[in-house]
């Protein structure tokens, strides 16, 4: 199976060497398309398949073609590809917001996948959700799904409404933890330890405490009751969080990500479908 990605950025570029690295395709199966001549050169020295500035002699050879560009490019790239592709082709999208039928329309191809990667991707830590259209065949999907799992972990969803959720929680999530964990650096170097300290004093019970919540069937809820004392530490902390509503705040915080992954959905569908 050929594989082309169209976006030698940071997710093209993970795709790539998860693919490879597990072997689950070779260089000779592989190729990029990346439009920026100074990108091409560089992806061209990292033994990643073959690199391609324009689209004419790659789209026809692939089976698979992967859109690993920004969401706002997409018009653009379906323009430059259009005249070269074939309804055989199998379609792979992880562009936020752009719905299924807006590609198959722009292409005029029926088999379309679109998923929801995040960043730890990258490490092979990542969480991908992701759904197709009908004319995607078993065995085509499973196919996707085997070279997605290279990167982490997958989820199907019949819906496609569920990869705006999915955008909400585990796309813009990172941030969320990151937004968590700097807070708690913040009040370790108010406290007195040294910036390496508080990072390390952070970073390693934030991956403790998830680790000991994977290897458990306890609920998040149980592990709290666990740390926590009758008027201990732990529990003053929690009484302050729940004073503040911290944790309705998260929600509300979710909430706003999935508003906006629907508004951006509407947006790339075109004025028609402003309300």
């Amino acid at each position: 199976m050929k594989i082309l990605i169209i976006g030698g950025g940071n997710m093209g570029l993970t795709y790539a060497q998860s693919f490879l690295r597990s072997h689950i395709t070779n260089e000779q199966d592989m190729m990029i398309l990346e439009k920026s001549p100074t990108k091409a050169e560089e992806l061209a020295q990292k033994n990643i398949g073959t690199v391609y500035g324009t689209p004419e002699l790659c789209i026809k050879k692939a089976d698979l073609i992967i859109f690993a560009v920004k969401p706002q490019d997409c018009n653009a790239v379906f323009e430059s590809i259009r005249p070269y592709v074939d309804s055989q082709q199998v379609f792979l999208s992880i562009m936020a917001g752009v719905k299924i039928q807006t590609i198959s329309d722009a292409l005029g191809t029926p088999k379309v996948i679109r998923a929801m990667p995040n960043l730890p991707a990258q490490i092979g830590m990542g969480m991908t959700a992701f759904t197709s259209s009908d004319e995607v065949t078993r065995i085509e999907l499973v196919m996707v799904q085997n070279l997605i799992n290279t990167t982490g972990k997958t989820v199907y969803v019949e819906n496609e409404q569920a990869i705006d959720a999915a955008t909400a929680i585990s796309g813009s999530g990172p941030a969320y933890v990151y937004y968590f964990m700097d807070a708690m650096i913040q009040a370790a170097q108010s406290m007195g330890f040294s910036t390496s300290e508080s990072e390390m004093l952070v970073s390693q019970t934030f991956k403790g405490a998830v680790d000991l919540y994977n290897k458990s069937d306890l609920t998040c809820e149980e592990w709290i009751k666990k740390v926590s004392s009758k008027g201990g530490t732990t529990e003053a902390a929690m009484r302050s969080f729940i004073d503040n509503k911290v944790y309705k705040d998260i929600i509300e915080g979710a909430e706003a990500a999935l508003n906006r992954a629907v508004e951006l959905g509407k947006h790339k569908e075109g004025v028609k479908n402003h309300h």
